[in-house]
């Protein structure tokens, strides 16, 4: 068994990559992907700890993009960590990331809380900083009760604190991906605010772009959606990926490798994505 999206304290989880790798391997899985927010920061430290430990990692990304008002995610498989060419988009993920930070630390000041983003770096060294830290930050520092309410409250859409991202367009990110010679893959379908005729029409359009497959096997997935997704992978002729989306204690519902309890992503989904990467990209 396998798990291709989680996250480490390099974006918005709460354990570090070596923590991660480490849970993984208690918990009996084959490989799972690091796929941080916007930043591959992680993936040196967890294939360390994956080569000591013998589980495999594989190096990954999740991008957030906007498209007609709605959030969809990108996942990349098997981004090249040394790509000049990718790494230097990414750092304007980055930037970018830092300005809305800043606003949204004004923001708060002006609604009486003590908090800068030097003090989020100081306490989450090295890590990407997401409104997961500033709500977090603002629970153990005695702003808010806990790190949900903070969020509901402060840091989400039409919250007076909240500021949007700076995005790009799925399309984009799926070109982004294709540069870093990774293989990309639409992110928890189940998630994306649309209809099913408009998220299908949506897929068919990211798959003339680039897509490589979906992600069918998911955490908050009901069996009907699993069913519907897996199906939609093969009439479309895309991949299967899977994973929980583990975050540690920032969603504590959700656990490494099984999800809410019933997860289950069977080797050959990972076995699909590497012959993908194989055909499609080392073999051109």
């Amino acid at each position: 068994m396998v798990d291709l999206h989680t996250h480490s304290t390099r974006s918005d989880g709460t354990l570090t990559p070596t923590e991660l790798v480490q849970l993984a391997k208690e918990a009996g899985l084959k490989a799972i992907a690091l796929t941080d927010h916007n930043t591959l920061t992680g993936f040196r430290e967890a294939q360390e700890e994956g080569a000591r430990t013998g589980l495999e990692v594989v190096p990954g990304v999740e991008l957030s993009t906007s498209y007609e008002g709605a959030e969809i995610h990108i996942l990349g498989y098997y981004i090249e960590q040394d790509n000049a060419a990718f790494l230097k988009k990414l750092m304007g993920f980055a930037d970018g990331r830092d300005r809305r930070n800043r606003k949204m630390a004004k923001l708060l000041q002006k609604e009486g809380f003590d908090i800068t983003v030097e003090d989020l770096e100081r306490e989450y060294p090295g890590a990407m900083i997401t409104r997961g830290h500033f709500s977090q930050y603002m629970a153990e520092h005695g702003m808010a009760g806990n790190p949900d309410r903070a969020f509901k409250e402060y840091l989400e859409p039409g919250c007076r604190c909240y500021v949007p991202q700076e995005k790009l367009s799925p399309f984009d990110a799926i070109g982004l991906v294709r540069l870093g010679n990774g293989v990309p893959v639409l992110a928890h379908p189940v998630l994306c605010p649309m209809a099913d005729g408009k998220l299908r029409s949506l897929i068919g359009k990211l798959k003339e772009a680039g897509l490589a497959g979906i992600e069918a096997i998911y955490s908050m997935n009901e069996p009907e959606d699993e069913k519907k997704l897996l199906g939609l992978a093969e009439e479309m002729g895309l991949l299967v990926s899977g994973g929980s989306d583990f975050h540690g204690a920032r969603k504590p519902h959700i656990q490494l490798g099984t999800g809410r309890g019933g997860l289950h992503v069977p080797d050959c989904v990972l076995e699909g994505i590497k012959e993908w990467h194989r055909t499609h990209v080392q073999a051109g």
